[in-house]
């Protein structure tokens, strides 16, 4: 008979890669969104006779609705469970998706697209607890870092998407818009008898339940031990008390300033490409969507070999200084301002997987999705108020001093992560949440992934 192992050492399985790969849906979603949205926003403005205050707010909806959803459902998957959050939240968003092709105003655009946002937040805050509750620890950071591969895949798919449908007629930005219902359908489909989570139902002492789930989709001589009850029932609050407070900050303060200048400049993307003065834009944008993937693929394997408080210290730096250096002549030569951009982008695109990781491995069982939520709830807020801005602030004072304060709001990423950026790769999944008590922040040995 082969040896015992805990979940944390358990060896991968086909369910590990099932699970993981029906969390992509969130984060293809919400990719293809935010793309899809830039693209369709180039024919509605003038269709609709839209301002840039409109504009931002269409741009931003969907990061707004994402903040709710991934702050309050965050919760409620602690309270009740991740599985049916899990299923439920992709019907929703597939109804209001097919809903996009017949709106007639801003208003009612605005409204659906704050539903989508909110399914996509519950989701990134289900899925992620999910998953990391199942993989070991070796293929933790891997596994989680390939969901934000996939937000790149669906911001790219949008882009190639818009692109082709753009010559279709005044009511192309409807069918663009739509089309995230086809990969919202499928991912309910597929998400049909996805199983509790063992952790959870542990922390709930469902012992039998989380044991016979193990066993099914695990092994049957993988052992529960490391599993284990909390001895007083955690809360939401806990989030801010002592012993997690500091975590709780670095994990919204760190994403905060990683998405909102991501989300700001890929929204606008051909705005900024525009103010350039780039001719071949098409080039331009293949150039740079090219490199988004090639980015999200390199950093899986920065991940695995870095540790994640030195992957997210050197990903702040190198993005501060190319996005400052391309703000400084922001309408140099070709030749100048590309390599900038392209670095800029092959970097943020790989350094954005870890965000998927860090959240996941701060917090305990009973409180990983409320802490999963407010993290990437308080980061789309943070990207709403960057993607509402950036417009404006390029028409008022330009598109070098605004890609100066983009700048530096990753520079107080790196001085956050710095400061507050503990070392959870190389432990199991609750002794990384565990290790908030006592021991210093961001010391730890290698991890292994």
């Amino acid at each position: 008979m082969n040896d015992v192992k805990d979940l944390d050492s358990a060896p991968l399985n086909k369910f590990h890669f099932k699970i993981t790969a029906l969390t992509f849906g969130a984060n293809f979603s919400d990719g293809y969104s935010l793309g899809a949205i830039g693209t369709a926003l180039a024919l509605i403005g003038p269709q609709m006779n839209l301002g840039s205050s409109w504009m931002g707010l269409l741009g931003s909806s969907a990061l707004i609705g994402i903040f709710l959803g991934s702050i309050l459902l965050g919760r409620l998957g602690d309270a009740i469970g991740r599985q049916k959050l899990y299923l439920y939240d992709f019907l929703l968003l597939a109804i209001a998706s097919a809903l996009q092709f017949f709106v007639q105003g801003p208003v009612e655009l605005f409204i659906l697209r704050l539903i989508i946002g909110f399914c996509i937040g519950a989701d990134y805050a289900i899925g992620p607890a999910l998953v990391s509750e199942f993989v070991p620890k070796k293929h933790r950071g891997s596994l989680l870092g390939t969901l934000t591969v996939m937000w790149t895949v669906g911001y790219v798919a949008a882009y190639f998407a818009g692109t082709l449908l753009a010559q279709a007629g005044p009511d192309s930005w409807r069918w663009l818009l739509a089309s995230s219902t086809l990969p919202a359908i499928l991912v309910l489909i597929l998400r049909i008898g996805t199983p509790e989570s063992p952790r959870w139902l542990m922390s709930k002492g469902r012992i039998e339940e989380a044991k016979a789930i193990i066993h099914k989709y695990i092994g049957a001589n993988v052992s529960i031990h490391e599993v284990k009850k909390e001895s007083r029932t955690l809360g939401f609050m806990d989030l801010f008390r002592k012993k997690y407070a500091v975590r709780t900050a670095f994990a919204a303060l760190f994403y905060i300033c990683n998405v909102l200048p991501y989300f700001a400049i890929y929204t606008f993307l051909p705005l900024i490409l525009e103010q350039m003065k780039i001719k071949d834009e098409f080039l331009g944008n293949v150039l740079l969507n090219g490199f988004l993937l090639l980015g999200g693929i390199a950093g899986l394997w920065f991940l695995h070999k870095m540790t994640r408080r030195k992957f997210t210290i050197g990903s702040f730096v190198i993005l501060a200084a190319s996005l400052s250096l391309l703000g400084i002549w922001p309408n140099g030569p070709f030749l100048y301002m590309m390599p900038f951009f392209l670095l800029f982008t092959f970097v943020m695109s790989g350094f954005s997987n870890i965000t998927q990781v860090y959240p996941a491995e701060l917090f305990p069982t009973e409180i990983r999705g409320s802490g999963i939520g407010l993290a990437n709830g308080l980061s789309r807020i943070g990207a709403a108020i960057g993607t509402f801005f950036l417009p404006v602030s390029m028409e008022s004072i330009g598109l070098g001093p605004s890609m100066l304060w983009l700048a530096g709001v990753l520079l107080i990423g790196a001085v956050v992560s710095i400061a507050w950026a503990p070392e959870t790769g190389d432990v199991s999944l609750d002794d990384a949440a565990k290790d908030a008590e006592g021991k210093r922040l961001g010391h730890g040995s290698p991890q292994e992934g």
